[in-house]
């Protein structure tokens, strides 16, 4: 049932963090995996690893913000891979500022490489989806999908409209045998969030207090979650949201 041999599966963003994370489950459970990435040299490396845990996989350079460059990587995936069968949309980036103080270009930059990419993304790979009889896609939300957040509103806009995203690609797309779901990330443990305590005072600490599981998330923490929603033990679940957060949501 979570068995992905033969699969195909393209992560944006997956040479490092949560997108590694993610890509490490992917592999182990017998997918080939393609890392989408812009930078070339550490999407090497990440598959360099892979590889030498017996994994097929690739490394294909992309911007995902750039429409031209996402339908060349779904078509080099199909030159080199012969199919497509499941798509992370992880690729993210965040500017931390208060609304007040974001520029616009701030803004844009966010938004695009968070949201439309997703968009852009699950867009260029339906026709292939659908020609197969079917695919997953999971895109990557957050917990600022769910709260406010005073020092993120462009990246708390566009983890919130990723949830939405989803919940609309799950129903457009059902009958085609396609579905889409979020996977909600607590506190990971990741280059962006170490660059978040550094510039959030009190963040480690506020983290700590209200996780549960009293500690921060690990980008293996993301591996069973991305094997599960890529796999036939996920059919009948579409358009969820599906916090990984060591139970910091729950708490009031």
């Amino acid at each position: 049932m979570f068995d992905l041999s033969g699969k195909v599966a393209v992560v944006t963003g997956g040479n490092g963090g949560i997108g590694l994370g993610m890509a490490r489950g992917l592999a182990s459970a017998g997918a080939t995996v393609v890392i989408a990435a812009r930078n070339l040299k550490k999407s090497q490396a990440a598959v360099a690893e892979l590889v030498s845990h017996g994994a097929s996989a690739s490394a294909i350079l992309v911007d995902v913000t750039q429409e031209a460059s996402i339908s060349a990587l779904f078509a080099e995936t199909l030159e080199r891979c012969g199919r497509l069968d499941i798509l992370f949309n992880n690729a993210g980036t965040n500017i931390r500022h208060p609304a007040h103080e974001l520029g616009l270009a701030e803004w844009h930059t966010v938004i695009d490489t968070n949201l439309t990419s997703a968009f852009m993304c699950a867009k260029a790979a339906y026709p292939t989806f659908k020609r197969g009889g079917g695919g997953k896609i999971v895109n990557i939300g957050s917990m600022m999908s769910i709260f406010g957040a005073s020092f993120a509103p462009a990246y708390a806009a566009s983890k919130g409209g990723i949830v939405q995203l989803t919940r609309s690609l799950a129903s457009a797309w059902a009958s085609d045998n396609i579905q889409a779901n979020a996977i909600l990330p607590g506190w990971i443990d990741t280059d962006l969030t170490r660059s978040a305590r550094e510039q959030v005072p009190g963040l480690h600490e506020n983290v700590l207090r209200r996780t549960p599981a009293a500690r921060w998330g690990v980008i293996n923490d993301l591996s069973g979650i991305a094997v599960f929603l890529a796999s036939a033990a996920s059919d009948f679940i579409t358009g969820a949201a599906i916090p990984v957060d060591g139970g910091y949501s729950i708490q009031g």
